[in-house]
């Protein structure tokens, strides 16, 4: 195992689940109060990141062009009136072949399969695909009469007449309790969605305080938030070939905070990719993902990031347990 460090520096291990000064308050009124999970599935790169960051109002789930940046099964959590949805974002769903893909699917299924309602993501453009047909066929075997609602995501890439052709034909394809054509990248259709969900979930107290925004802690979402901006800088298979940990997190004195986190890569040679000549590329990564965690975090960060090789990172449960996978999912026959 080799390492290196770069910084891009311009106590305790923060180890909370992502808030802005949350404490729990009642709705108003007479109304009583919802609240329950709704899961997000498709497949890779249909939308579902960006439709969870649109729902919360804020940046809680890695979004790039690249499939599969999803891993773990990420909450987000929205208000709408006396209701509190709590959005799961997992996985893109999709043939697997090595353990972590085993793993990632795996979570896929588990988030669908816990929620009060499911959404079926959907690229408009690309209509009823082999992947989605096997989605809807597993939504079948579930079968436990949770609500699931269609998606038709990036409408604005077809015509009017297409989108409700698809629309007939992916209501046939399966039976879903509502349809929504929306433009999650815009908003557009969204705040239909989201008054549909605040209504359709069972009463219950909420989950959370009204004012949290996520369900994970500060350490894994800066460690998110670092690996987009890796998988936005490389290309080809690097990037789902590397995690990110965050190992060390110190409260300063003068209300700064000081993270401390590790690049692990599979081969030599992608060490030097993720470095960049002179270090330029590990230092345009902190430099980004430092702005976006000051932004998020409302305060100075100190970051520093070192790349380490790790020749079987995938086949270790600590660093699955590090990005919120399990494990023994990634058996051979457990998929």
């Amino acid at each position: 195992m080799t390492d290196e460090t770069a910084s891009d520096d311009t106590g305790p291990e923060d180890d909370t689940p992502a808030d802005i000064g949350a404490t729990s308050a009642a709705p108003q009124g007479d109304q009583p109060t919802r609240a329950g999970f709704v899961a997000l599935i498709g497949e890779p790169n249909a939308g579902k990141s960006t439709l969870l960051n649109q729902m919360v109002g804020a940046k809680v789930s890695i979004v790039t062009h690249k499939v599969q940046t999803t891993r773990a099964r990420i909450r987000g959590i929205a208000m709408h009136g006396p209701a509190q949805i709590v959005f799961v974002d997992t996985p893109g769903i999709f043939r697997p072949r090595r353990r972590l893909d085993r793993s990632m699917v795996a979570a896929a299924w588990g988030g669908a399969s816990d929620a009060d309602i499911v959404l079926v993501l959907i690229e408009a453009h690309r209509g009823l695909t082999d992947g989605t047909q096997a989605i809807l066929d597993q939504l079948v075997q579930l079968g436990r009469g949770t609500p699931v609602a269609l998606i038709i995501n990036k409408i604005d890439r077809v015509k009017a007449e297409e989108l409700l052709a698809l629309s007939q034909k992916l209501n046939e394809a399966y039976p879903f309790a509502e349809t929504f054509m929306i433009s999650a990248m815009k908003g557009h259709g969204c705040q239909q969605l989201r008054g549909w969900l605040a209504k359709t979930l069972p009463e219950s107290p909420w989950l959370y305080p009204e004012d949290q925004i996520a369900d994970l802690p500060m350490r894994m979402i800066a460690a998110e938030i670092t690996r987009e901006k890796l998988t936005l800088r490389l290309h080809e298979e690097i990037p789902y070939q590397l995690t990110v940990e965050t190992e060390g997190w110190e409260e300063k004195t003068d209300g700064s905070a000081r993270i401390e986190q590790v690049v692990y890569v599979a081969r030599q040679g992608h060490k030097g990719i993720v470095l960049g000549k002179g270090g330029e590329t590990i230092k345009a990564v902190g430099q980004a993902s430092r702005v976006e965690l000051e932004e998020f975090m409302g305060r100075r960060v100190h970051l520093f990031l070192q790349v380490r090789v790790r020749e079987n990172w995938e086949n270790e449960a600590e660093r699955y347990d590090e990005i919120g996978l399990n494990f023994r999912d990634g058996d051979e026959g457990r998929s």
